[in-house]
């Protein structure tokens, strides 16, 4: 089993999510909203407005995104959905859970922190990098870049 960590399209509520209860795929399991621990680039980018997580850690913001595990069939599955490695590539990164608070507890819970593979850019065009930086991604949010699904294409 393996943790990866989703920020884009595939997080619950957006677009693709449903790919990852497909038991054709393997299994996933949502485990805890999460954000990186490290600062990088989300950005929407390209005629499809497609969430890109640039692999230029250190700057950008601290991103939000999901969590889940997932067995080795669904990690395949993933790499191929995502176009790894031509596209995406898949590495590891730091990620802090953001659990909530049980009911009346006096102090909120110490922060706990895992390595997740993560679907991220290696390599992208300059001005992606100049692109606006968000911290979360939402295909029908404010920046009013909507995605336009792979079906749609």
């Amino acid at each position: 089993m393996a943790l990866v960590f989703l920020y884009g399209t595939l997080k619950r509520g957006q677009p693709n999510h449903r790919v990852l209860w497909d038991g054709a795929h393997g299994s996933a399991a949502f485990r805890a909203r999460g954000r990186t621990l490290d600062p990088y680039p989300l950005v929407i980018a390209g005629e499809h407005n497609i969430p890109w997580l640039l692999h230029l850690p250190g700057s950008g913001r601290r991103v939000e995104g999901e969590v889940y595990t997932v067995d080795e069939r669904m990690l395949r599955f993933l790499d191929d959905f995502e176009s790894c490695p031509a596209l995406y590539q898949r590495t590891a990164l730091r990620v802090q859970l953001l659990e909530e608070g049980a009911p009346g507890a006096e102090e909120p819970p110490a922060p706990t922190t895992v390595q997740c593979f993560v679907y991220s850019r290696a390599t992208f065009p300059p001005e992606w990098a100049q692109l606006p930086h968000y911290d979360s991604y939402d295909s029908e949010g404010p920046h009013g870049l909507r995605y336009n699904p792979r079906e749609n294409r």
